[in-house]
């Protein structure tokens, strides 16, 4: 039988893994736009492209964690305004 701490490491690794899929998704069609923009301007700056996918995705995360506490509609202005600040993370939405 699992730990309870094997349990939640996978469920955090399977999340992470969904939402670095949803940012490659949105950088392969090019939206929003600033999905692609940000991942080209880090890998510009020298960052390896793991590291840029796990920033984006902490981004996404945020966004979905606020839409879920507020129960509100994606707010792409900030999503897009958020993506194009990193490597600079955003403050955690209350």
């Amino acid at each position: 039988m699992s730990e309870p701490t094997d349990i939640d490491h996978d469920e955090e690794e399977f999340t992470e893994n969904t939402l670095i899929e949803a940012i490659e998704n949105q950088i392969e069609s090019d939206n929003p736009p600033a999905a692609k923009a940000t991942f080209n301007k880090l890998t510009l700056v020298g960052y390896e492209r793991e590291e840029i996918l796990s920033l984006m995705a902490h981004v996404l995360a945020v966004e979905i964690d606020a839409i879920l506490e507020e129960d509100r509609a994606f707010d792409t202005q900030w999503y897009e305004t958020a993506l194009r600040a990193l490597p600079e993370l955003p403050p955690e939405k209350k």
